[in-house]
């Protein structure tokens, strides 16, 4: 099973709130956010991790160049700027093709066994896809998800609905299907993940949702605390 990160964005509103390193090299727990991924894929048996970062960084370029030097895990590096995560997918995806593959984004926080059962629970499953969600909202601009009892995905929304119990935390488990989806939507001029998963509904793909107990983003400077107490179990 292969892993891929989408690490193409700028991280503008960090960098405007005075922290210096580049979103993926920005540290928790003294280990940068991308380094944290990799090794934990290494462990849940990562064939291969595919990363895209932009093309404007050269710290964020340098410090893949040297870890796909020395990395035993096989590590593509596509550097790349586009416009969003959607298009960040649609230039990685030639390498995810044919199998299962799990996708993530580079500021997603998440605790490392709830982890490894999730990547187990698809790995058995026989679903189009597994999505990870939490009812934690901590997100400027959620992606509301309604299931039924068994917890099959029925839909994404903008806005919370009496089905909506939970919203998407980012970390994306998907089978072949999903990349004929994505080609479509682009050629269609269908834009953003969220319209993308959409579409995989509306296509009929099954999906399941898959609850974490917190899911966070590090999007802002006081995100870095709040990633670092949760990741050590010190409770807000």
């Amino acid at each position: 099973m292969k892993f891929a990160i989408i690490s193409a964005g700028e991280g503008s509103r960090l960098s405007q709130e005075g922290v210096q390193l580049p979103k993926p090299l920005v540290q928790l727990n003294r280990e940068a956010m991308i380094d944290r991924l990799i090794r934990i894929f290494a462990k849940n048996g990562a064939e291969q991790v595919i990363v895209i970062i932009n093309d404007e960084v050269q710290a964020t370029k340098d410090h893949l160049a040297k870890l796909k030097r020395n990395s035993v895990l096989p590590l593509e590096v596509v550097v790349k700027t586009t416009p969003s995560s959607m298009h960040s997918f649609y230039e990685i995806s030639p390498f995810l093709k044919g199998e299962k593959f799990c996708l993530t984004t580079v500021d997603t926080i998440f605790r490392e066994k709830e982890f490894t059962c999730f990547i187990e629970a698809f790995k058995k499953s026989k679903e189009d896809g597994m999505m990870a969600v939490t009812d934690y909202i901590d997100d400027e601009k959620p992606l509301y998800i309604s299931t039924d009892d068994q917890l099959n995905i029925t839909g994404f929304y903008d806005t919370m609905t009496p089905d909506c119990k939970y919203i998407s935390g980012g970390i994306y488990c998907l089978g072949p299907q999903a990349i004929d989806v994505l080609h479509s939507c682009m050629e269609k001029g269908i834009s953003r993940m969220r319209n993308f998963q959409r579409q995989l509904i509306v296509d009929g793909l099954r999906l399941k949702a898959y609850p974490f107990s917190k899911i966070l983003d590090v999007d802002h400077a006081s995100d870095i605390i709040k990633a670092e107490a949760f990741l050590n179990n010190i409770e807000e």
